[in-house]
């Protein structure tokens, strides 16, 4: 479920970074418009309507808006900044290792099973008092 909602909320990140909301308030005014025209002509002549760059206050919004970003889908503030901002990260720590012929007997043999040290537990298991 966690997967699932990461990846839908990724998605909806990257169809709102490209801007992808403008197409969709753009399909759904065509879709509006070509429902209002069907009622009072036929489908052909509503549809042509539809297109024929006569534009409802939806297509008004979304072209204002289109307007307002730059040709890589963002959109562009009024006033631009003149700084610039730099980040700095810490160095990372050196990491130093030694060579395996200078590490033996420095950590624990683990070849052997961790429990041949230990006696077999009772049998049968204790009882808990009630």
């Amino acid at each position: 479920m966690h997967r699932k909602l990461s990846l839908l909320l990724t998605l909806a990140a990257w169809l709102l970074a490209t801007g992808s909301q403008w197409d969709l308030a753009q399909t759904f005014a065509w879709g509006r418009m070509f429902v209002t025209y069907s009622r009072t002509m036929s489908v052909a002549q509503a549809l042509q309507k539809t297109f024929d760059g006569e534009m409802c206050a939806i297509c008004d919004a979304v072209q204002d808006a289109k307007q307002g970003q730059s040709p890589d889908g963002t959109t562009a503030p009024d006033n631009r900044l003149t700084a610039k901002m730099i980040f700095v990260g810490a160095p990372a720590a050196p990491f130093l290792t030694r060579p395996a012929v200078l590490c033996t007997g420095l950590a624990p043999d683990l070849s052997a099973p961790l429990s041949a040290d230990r006696s077999a537990p009772p049998s049968p298991p204790p009882r808990v008092l009630a």
